[in-house]
């Protein structure tokens, strides 16, 4: 047993001795590395460019003993800079870059990319570095507003016209929206493919020298639209014209009103013509501290007159309005075929001056690491910088520097999920269920109110419910929506003379909303039991 103890013990050093030494192959095998574990200061620059007041701090990673390079403050731009030993030329071989960062206060409005940035002769310098600074590659997460990707631009000169150019992948992945580490990995083949990885998987692959995977392409068209052809001043390249032959009809009158007064209509018995809708509050009082002089003259707050709730209306009756038949509004001739009609203009090609072809793209060599950001939000972490050679040399550090802490977090975020779901509800139900009850308060919505909170109840009590009660607050917000922009404004009672007039008024009964006003007396006189609500005179 002592000896089987021994070789187990002999077994476990040679292990570990094996993990060390593949940990220190891949760091000898790396071009470029920087762990953070000891501070930046001395090894990387601050920009001294009075906009960049960003501070910069060497932090622990949240919830880990691991430490990387912190954006401490929102709002603000930060830009920092490590120069490599020596350059980097990505023309040769496989290239790999990687890094990890986190969102450890989740996604708001930041970004996190790096900045490969081209030697210092193409013109810019450390304690200057800003967004200007020269670079051939951006890679890296990205989101603000509509803006969720993970950028990979490529910048490169045309030999031709000497301007460098942006190329940016199509269609790049999206940032994984939580609060955990993750690792970014952009490879770089020699046959011209991209692949960019995130957490090891990969997301996109692309060809450089494919015209629908860059944007502008990396090769330029052959031939590009004249820019000095004019399209002719006689170029008519309308489809269809007013018909030059139509005449406007005699009867046609574009002054008559699209809306006239109901002469049919009759003011209801009962109209209180010489009452107010509002009187002043008989029981109001004036303030002991009013002050004539300085406040004004006092007057009493406004109530409803109370003899107009049972009255048909108050205050100067005045007719509906109907439709006018013959309104016609104004006369336009019709459309027809364009008999000079010579199609849609567009200059000739010519030969683009600036076309060049290529086998692989101009990358120009990297000699710097740069950070240039500009965050709405602060707590993201940079960590593990790497360039290397070869890919499973990377996938070596993913699996070293990044995947331990990966577990550690998950774990913990499944937990906190766990923990959020007691009381038989889920995260992802309780924010539904906060969302609806904010729609419960919603104004137009108040008819409503009471059905829409039974439903949330009972979905509470039975959280399997949560999609039938979504679907049956979706069907009574869809009603009220219907029924706001259907229901009509609520016209005065009108005595009508014949059945024709009657069918005229119900028409114009449709026409438009009821004020806020009136919809709350109706709601209160509904559930009183009392009489129908009164009608308001009608506005002009």
């Amino acid at each position: 047993m002592i000896m089987m103890g021994h070789f187990a013990l002999l077994v476990f050093l040679a292990f570990a001795s094996m993990q060390l030494l593949c940990i220190a192959a891949d760091h000898d095998a790396a071009i470029f590395y920087d762990s953070f574990e000891e501070p930046f200061n001395g090894r990387w620059i601050v920009s001294d460019k009075d906009d960049y007041k960003g501070i910069w701090e060497h932090s622990k990673s949240e919830g880990h003993d691991d430490y990387g390079l912190l954006v401490t403050e929102k709002a603000r731009k930060y830009a920092i800079v490590k120069e490599l030993e020596e350059p980097v030329n990505l023309r040769d071989g496989t290239t790999v870059l990687q890094y990890e960062a986190r969102f450890q206060n989740g996604l708001e409005c930041g970004g996190a990319y790096l900045k490969y940035l081209r030697p210092q002769e193409a013109g810019w310098k450390p304690k200057e570095f800003d967004n200007g600074s020269p670079y051939s590659i951006m890679f890296g997460p990205d989101i603000c507003g509509l803006t969720n990707k993970v950028h990979f631009i490529l910048k490169q000169k045309n030999p031709k016209s000497g301007e460098y150019v942006e190329h940016h992948l199509i269609d790049p992945p999206r940032v994984p929206s939580d609060k955990l580490s993750h690792v970014y990995t952009a490879i770089l083949k020699p046959d011209n493919e991209i692949s960019i990885l995130i957490d090891g998987e990969v997301k996109k692959k692309g060809n450089f020298l494919s015209a629908q995977d860059f944007d502008p392409p990396i090769t330029p068209a052959k031939t590009i639209p004249d820019p000095n052809e004019k399209k002719p001043e006689d170029w008519d390249d309308r489809v269809r014209i007013p018909d030059p032959n139509a005449v406007k009809p005699d009867d046609w009158d574009e002054n008559a009103p699209m809306e006239i007064e109901d002469m049919e209509a009759v003011k209801p018995e009962g109209w209180l013509d010489d009452e107010s809708e509002e009187i002043d509050d008989p029981e109001a009082t004036k303030p002991e501290d009013w002050d004539d002089e300085e406040d004004g003259v006092w007057e009493a707050p406004k109530i409803d007159n109370p003899k107009c709730q049972t009255a048909p209306g108050c205050g100067e009756w005045k007719r509906p309005m109907k439709r006018n038949p013959a309104f016609k509004g104004i006369w336009n001739p019709p459309l027809v075929d364009n008999p000079n009609y010579k199609g849609i203009w567009k200059p000739r090609d010519i030969p683009n001056p600036n076309y060049f072809e290529l086998d692989k793209p101009y990358f120009d060599p990297i000699a710097a690491i740069g950070i240039e950001i500009w965050t709405m939000q602060e707590g993201i972490l940079f960590d593990n910088i790497l360039i290397a050679k070869d890919e499973n040399v990377a996938e070596s550090y993913r699996d070293t520097t990044w995947k331990p802490k990966f577990v550690v977090e998950k774990e913990k975020q499944k937990a906190e999920e766990e923990a959020a779901g007691s009381d038989d509800l889920g995260g992802f139900q309780k924010t539904v269920f906060d969302v609806l009850y904010k729609f419960a308060d919603i104004p137009f919505l108040s008819k409503y109110k009471l059905q829409i909170l039974d439903f949330i109840e009972k979905a509470e009590k039975q959280p399997n419910l949560t999609i039938g009660v979504l679907v049956s607050i979706v069907v009574v917000i869809l009603t009220a929506i219907f029924m706001l922009i259907f229901s009509g404004k609520k016209q005065p009672r009108v005595e009508k003379k014949t059945e024709a007039a009657a069918d005229t008024s119900n028409d114009q009964g449709s026409s438009g909303e009821k004020p806020a006003e009136e919809e709350k007396e109706e709601e209160k006189e509904n559930e009183t039991g009392g009489a129908a609500p009164r009608q308001r005179r009608r506005d002009t």
